[in-house]
């Protein structure tokens, strides 16, 4: 595996950057260059990339959407949430409308913020192309049909051009799909979801999305530690604050930050990136959320350092 490219972060729904947030984000430019003059626009862009993530940047607004990049010629992607329409925009765009392409797609579960892509995900309607859908849920394909049936969506899932095939995947032991290891584990949400370990050439990269641990159970902890063992990356649902996770939205099928830490660091993986970020957090919220997460880490490591990081759409990880 070389990358991990990500296309949608957001958990729930999607969110968009509203005109309040841009001039904010603006003003907040402009204050920090008071008194500054700029001589090129060089020198405009080295400002720019000085200036912080949430400032300059955004963590976006698709939801679930992950490719990982294995080597091979066929694509690999984690969950149609709406980052699945810009993946496969990307993916023409890299190779054209008449090169035929093989896609392998993963499905955590079937909650509609992971699904909803499919409809426009323009390879799928390209004749030639290979579609292969993979999940542990036995309604996986008359889930992603239903979603395309009147009223709710006015192309039916027979107008798809590709060829459609479905795999299922039994959870707990390890199956050879697209030149992967990859191994499935049932996670704690409503209606079942399901992890993803793969592993290629001597790493390994976990997708632990819309999963809730009970930190009193020890025998939970230990089995997703092991899940996550030794993991070059795991990505990892952060929606919630421990606080958060524990009291109001006990129950609610997410994790948190303090957890992810924790768990990885109990599984010595090397490193944890947060994923599935809450729809009511603005950019400043979650760049705080991830100050907070790299502090704990520091201190309360007892061996081998955790890089932690903040998913958002366009990050690219190279492994």
């Amino acid at each position: 595996m070389r990358r991990i490219r990500f296309w949608g972060t957001r958990g729930s729904l999607p969110v968009a950057l509203t005109a309040h947030d841009v001039r904010r984000k603006v003003a907040s430019a402009l204050r920090d260059a008071s008194g500054r003059a700029f001589a090129s626009d060089g020198e405009i862009d080295a400002y720019v990339d000085g200036l912080a993530f949430d400032v300059a940047g955004t963590y976006g607004g698709h939801t679930s959407c992950v490719e990982i990049e294995t080597g091979d010629a066929d694509y690999v992607v984690c969950d149609l949430g709406s980052g699945l329409r810009p993946f496969g925009q990307a993916a023409i765009a890299r190779h054209g409308p008449a090169s035929p392409q093989t896609y392998h797609l993963f499905v955590s579960h079937l909650h509609w913020d992971h699904i909803m892509g499919l409809p426009f995900f323009t390879p799928a309607y390209i004749p030639g192309n290979r579609v292969i859908f993979y999940g542990a849920h036995t309604g996986l394909e008359s889930a992603l049909r239903r979603q395309m049936e009147p009223p709710s969506f006015p192309v039916p899932f027979s107008t798809f051009g590709a060829s459609i095939s479905f795999v299922h995947l039994e959870p707990g032991r390890p199956h050879d799909v697209a030149g992967m290891r990859v191994t499935l584990k049932r996670q704690n949400h409503a209606g079942d979801s399901y992890g993803y370990r793969f592993e290629k050439n001597g790493r390994t990269v976990i997708y632990s999305t819309d999963s809730e641990h009970k930190l009193a159970d020890s025998d939970e902890s230990a089995g997703f530690a092991d899940f996550f063992r030794d993991a070059d990356v795991v990505i990892f649902d952060a929606m919630y604050s421990l606080a958060e996770a524990t009291s109001v939205k006990a129950d609610w099928g997410h994790s948190s930050n303090i957890v992810g830490v924790e768990l990885c660091q109990l599984a010595r993986a090397k490193h944890l990136c947060m994923f599935h970020h809450e729809p009511a957090l603005d950019d400043a919220a979650i760049s705080r959320v991830l100050a907070e997460t790299r502090r704990f880490e520091e201190i309360t490591r007892t061996g081998t350092p955790l890089k932690v990081s903040t998913a958002y759409d366009g990050l690219e990880i190279r492994l």
